[in-house]
């Protein structure tokens, strides 16, 4: 099994409404991307210095699983929407 975790750190200018938008674009995806074996998505409620806003953790079966999520094309718009309100994202992928 392999788990993505992805973080945004959204521009100061990207009022609520928008971040929730975000938020609840992601969440979409577990019920239009069959691969998506878990899907969490939330808000950071810490609010520390080095936290990001948005966090999303999923599991896939198999890279192939991952791969397949990565290209389908409402991942795609989600990802695009994502990276224009956004000063910084950072991923990673491990197997768990």
């Amino acid at each position: 099994m392999l788990t993505h975790i992805v973080i945004w750190k959204y521009r100061a200018d990207v009022e609520p409404d928008i971040r929730a938008e975000h938020v609840a674009l992601l969440r979409h995806l577990a019920s239009v991307i069959s691969e998506v074996q878990t899907l969490a998505v939330g808000f950071d409620t810490l609010l520390l210095p080095r936290s990001y806003d948005t966090g999303l953790v999923a599991t896939f079966a198999d890279r192939a699983a991952l791969d397949a999520y990565t290209v389908h094309p409402e991942h795609i718009k989600v990802a695009e929407f994502g990276s224009t309100i956004s000063e910084k994202v950072a991923s990673v992928d491990f197997e768990s």
